[in-house]
C-alpha cells in the first residue's frame, strides 16, 4: 500500500532517536528529502554525499557504488546521521560508513529497509515524492 507524505513526515517526527548527532548526511539523491525532514527536527548541520548504484527504477548500475564528488565537507570526529530512501543490501550504506571512517561513530536512517534507525520494512515500498 502507497505510504502518503503526512505519513512519513509523522513517523520521521515520532522515531525515537538514542544518539546525539553533529551532522546529518544525506545519500544523494534519494536521501535527501528525508535527510531534510529529519534534520529539521534535529537542528543540526546538513551535508550531502553523493553516491551512486542504481538508476531511478532500481535497476543496478555498477558493481559497487560510485562516489560521484568528492567530499568536501568536514567530519572528521564529528557525530553522524547518514540517511537514505531505500536499503536493499546495505551496500551503499556499507560504502558511505567507509568514506566516513574518521567520523566519531555514524548511525543510520533508511526510510525504507534495515539501518539504525528505519521506518518501514516492506518488500514494495512506493515513496511519495516520485511522481
Amino acid at each position: 500500500m502507497p505510504k502518503s507524505f503526512d505519513e512519513i513526515i509523522e513517523r520521521i517526527q515520532n522515531i525515537e532517536i538514542y544518539e546525539n548527532f553533529d551532522l546529518v548526511v544525506a545519500i544523494a539523491n534519494g536521501g535527501i528529502i528525508p535527510a531534510a525532514i529529519i534534520n529539521q527536527r534535529l537542528g543540526c548541520e546538513f551535508q550531502l554525499l553523493k553516491l551512486n548504484l542504481r538508476d531511478a527504477m532500481q535497476n543496478k548500475l555498477y558493481d559497487k557504488p560510485k562516489l560521484l564528488e568528492e567530499i568536501e565537507f568536514a567530519f572528521k570526529g564529528k557525530r553522524i546521521l547518514l540517511v537514505d530512501d531505500r536499503v536493499k543490501t546495505g551496500t551503499t550504506l556499507q560504502f558511505a560508513k567507509e568514506l566516513l571512517s574518521d567520523a566519531k561513530y555514524v548511525k543510520t536512517l533508511a526510510v525504507n529497509g534495515i539501518a539504525d534507525y528505519c521506518l518501514y520494512n516492506e518488500p514494495c515500498f512506493r515513496f511519495p515524492w516520485i511522481v
